[in-house]
């Protein structure tokens, strides 16, 4: 399990520099000290730790200006890439970048990853300076004005989206949607207000509900990518509550913590499907659910 977290002990902030300087400079023999520029202090960082707590992972937002953000310094060390990790990040960033009210986050992207950011709603807009004269880069830029970070078949999204609507009105008075679907990673958001109780905090009942969603949610999906048919129900479930949610309920369930499979379902078998969700506030683990999912075979219509 990865956790997307800010940098706070001196210990963090050894590790998180050195992530930079081993993944962005090491390689082009560039001196320790060259992974950091002028606004480190005026920034935002995060960075992805693995359930060791490791950090595999960092990035940073600076706002330039009202209106303009930049994301920089992304890197992911070679053994944790291509897990979702940079994509959970740029998510974190851009989420800090709306708070502020910015109209639009830039990177310089390497030309080699042009492709990746473009499918996350980047558009190339010119090029970018070489780093250190060796690396060609492309300067792109991502609109966040009403932007929905749904990645990957956003059809299937809202067709999930309007399932929950229109079978748990509930769920629209709860605010719950789908905010981003990457093919390894589901994440679902929760508006807050509605559901603060005396203490100023989610009702548990509320949160249970946003992770059992999100379960359910990435069996239907992982479904759909699969071409199977089935009617999903929650057999059981149990839930870890750490902290209280007091800013942004965020809800992510991953592939990778996927137990169980669909072959019972070619003989016409019940299949059981375990997932493990994690619920945020905003960037901070409030909760961990464990849901198991009972995926009924349709009914075959007889002529």
């Amino acid at each position: 399990m990865y956790q997307v977290v800010a940098p706070q002990t001196e210990e963090e902030w050894e590790h998180y520099y050195e992530i930079r300087w081993q993944v962005l400079r090491a390689p082009l023999q560039e001196p320790r000290g060259s992974e950091k520029d002028e606004y480190e202090q005026h920034a935002w960082h995060r960075m992805v730790i693995d359930d060791q707590g490791k950090v595999v992972g960092v990035a940073r937002l600076h706002i330039v200006n009202t209106d303009e953000g930049q994301i920089r310094y992304m890197a992911v060390i070679e053994q944790h890439r291509r897990k979702g990790l940079a994509t959970i990040m740029l998510e974190s960033l851009e989420a800090i970048a709306r708070q502020e009210s910015v109209k639009r986050v830039i990177l310089n992207a390497r030309k080699s990853a042009t492709n990746f950011y473009e499918n996350l709603g980047y558009h190339v807009t010119g090029e970018a300076p070489e780093i250190f004269g060796q690396i060609p880069h492309m300067q792109m830029c991502k609109p966040l004005e009403g932007v929905e970070v749904i990645i990957r078949n956003p059809q299937w999204c809202l067709d999930l989206q309007n399932i929950w609507h229109q079978q748990i009105p509930i769920t629209q008075l709860m605010g719950i949607r789908v905010f981003q679907y990457t093919g390894s990673t589901f994440e679902t958001r929760a508006a807050l207000n509605p559901k603060m109780n005396l203490q100023g905090t989610m009702f548990a009942g509320s949160i249970y509900s946003l992770a059992t969603l999100t379960g359910w949610g990435l069996v239907h999906l992982m479904m759909k990518e699969q071409k199977i048919e089935g009617d999903i129900v929650l057999a059981d479930a149990d839930i870890h509550y750490h902290k209280p949610v007091t800013e942004l309920p965020r809800s992510i369930a991953n592939f990778e913590n996927i137990e169980g499979d669909f072959k019972p379902l070619e003989n016409n078998q019940k299949a059981r499907i375990t997932v493990k969700v994690e619920v945020l506030d905003d960037v901070t683990p409030v909760a961990e659910f464990i849901g198991q999912y009972v995926v009924m075979p349709k009914e075959k219509i007889e002529d």
